[in-house]
């Protein structure tokens, strides 16, 4: 089953063509990172993919269902996502546990009953992620890094066949963004994990594990396909439009920066 497919995809607002042609398939078992620069139409495809818009024109396919036949919120349980908007919704009071628990009900905050096993496997997750300090503690005293660790799990609680993490470094040091990949490395080797997405704008935070790129610019693919044939001086000069230059962080990780 392939996990996503893109075909010929636009989305048109207001006589605006805001994605263009959009071929793009994620097939089971692949891990992907999205580049691109702040406007190149990442969120708009994300949004896509979570049902939150719809293509104007072309054909879309999540989790082997097709948009327009079948039903979205249906399809929405079997995604995880972590972004900064989510992080906004949350109950600021609330314990991290409870949090990583409301994930199994796809809401924000707990109204259903639960049982005590379900709370113990809730807990079990912050610990797989080797967060088991941050039970107890309340979401408004979490670190951004600790808040996107209970969000994972909020994620992973609900036994998602995709997880995007939409610039999940976003607003962190240095220190704390490597913890982040760090745990996001670790939980990538468990036997269940979920097909990742990964989306931002720094090429040194594509783990090693994430062997396939897609490039958008200008709400159009630039280029797809495996990171060691793509990430490149040449191509990314001519992606990024600007003269960039190539820093080796680790032998799978590489850092650009501006010349």
């Amino acid at each position: 089953m392939k996990i996503l497919a893109f075909e010929h995809v636009q989305l048109i607002r207001q006589q605006t063509v805001l994605l263009q042609d959009i071929n793009w398939h994620i097939n089971s078992g692949e891990d992907w990172a999205i580049l691109g620069l702040n406007g190149a139409g990442k969120s708009l495809m994300l949004n896509m993919i979570s049902g939150n818009l719809w293509p104007s024109k072309g054909r879309l396919t999540v989790l082997g269902e097709v948009f327009g036949e079948t039903s979205i919120p249906d399809l929405t349980k079997r995604i995880g996502w972590v972004s900064q908007s989510l992080q906004e919704k949350i109950h600021r009071e609330e314990q991290s546990e409870y949090i990583v628990l409301s994930g199994k009900f796809a809401s924000i905050g707990i109204y259903q009953m639960y049982s005590e096993t379900e709370l113990a496997e809730a807990k079990q997750l912050l610990c797989s992620l080797g967060a088991e300090k941050l039970i107890g503690k309340t979401f408004q005293i979490l670190s951004q890094g600790e808040k996107q660790i209970v969000l994972i799990a909020r994620a992973l609680m609900a036994k998602p066949e995709l997880l995007i993490l939409d610039e999940p470094c976003n607003g962190m040091d240095l220190f704390a963004r490597e913890d982040l990949l760090a745990r996001i490395q670790k939980m990538k080797q468990a036997a269940d994990a979920p097909s990742l997405l990964y989306v931002t704008h720094h090429t040194e935070e594509i783990l090693p594990f994430i062997n396939h790129l897609l490039m958008i610019r200008k709400g159009q693919v630039f280029k797809q396909g495996h990171r060691e044939e793509l990430l490149k001086e040449n191509i990314l000069n001519e992606f990024y439009q600007r003269p960039i230059a190539i820093h080796k962080m680790s032998e799978n990780r590489l850092m650009v920066i501006p010349k």
